[in-house]
Order: structure tokens, then sequence, then C-alpha cells
């Protein structure tokens, strides 16, 4: 006699099916259910908190919207955004620094004149 085949088994994969369901739509469902609003986590700020985040909001919208314009200008380049965020990096820093070299530049120079006046700032003293 040739060996006996079996059917699928149609209950196995039911349950698999309902179990798959369950965990693919009840999963996001439950997070969905469970995470509260924006709104909800601002109402349970105390007062203070409330009152600092509205103050700082302008500012933080302000911030979001600058990174949001240099990632645009990052993306226009043919670089990497974050090759492209580095070399800005870079060249920020630099300017930075030639910033500080003028100052210090100036500083020495302003103690020179002061120097060349025959004035001397008395130690401790004010003007």
């Amino acid at each position: 006699m040739p060996p006996r085949v079996k059917g699928t088994n149609w209950v196995l994969w039911g349950k698999m099916f309902a179990a798959g369901a369950v965990c693919c739509i009840g999963g996001p469902a439950l997070i969905y259910w469970v995470s509260p609003t924006e709104e909800e986590l601002f109402l349970r700020y105390n007062p203070e908190l409330q009152k600092r985040s509205l103050e700082n909001r302008a500012q933080k919208e302000e911030d979001f919207d600058n990174f949001v314009k240099r990632l645009k200008e990052y993306s226009k380049s043919d670089k990497h955004i974050w090759e492209a965020a580095a070399d800005a990096e870079s060249l920020q820093k630099k300017g930075k620094i030639t910033e500080q070299a003028k100052l210090m530049v100036e500083m020495q120079k302003r103690k020179d004149e002061i120097r060349s006046d025959g004035i001397r700032p008395v130690p401790g003293g004010s003007l």
C-alpha cells in the first residue's frame, strides 16, 4: 500500500493566522491606546515647568527651523549629509578661531596704546 497522504491541518493554520493578526494589529493598537498625547503630557507638568516650556517654545521652534534649513543646504551638495555637516562645522570653528585671533590682536593694540600713553592701570583699582 502506498503511504497515506495527510491533508492540510487547517486548525493549525487558523491558529497561526489568528496569533499573527493579534501580534501585528493588536500590538500597535495597544501602543496607540496606551501612549499619552502631547497635551496630556504637558498637563502633567508642574506649573513652573509649564511656564518655562511656554517661554522657550518660540526659541525651540526657531532652532528647529534653522536645523531644517541647514539640512536642506547640506542635501543640495553632492556629498553625504554628515560629510557636508562636518565641513560646515569645521568652517564654523575656523571662523571662531580667526575671530578670537582678531580680538586678541585688538586687545594687544589697546594694551600697547595704554602703555605708550604712560597711563598704567592700578592693580585692584577702579578707573
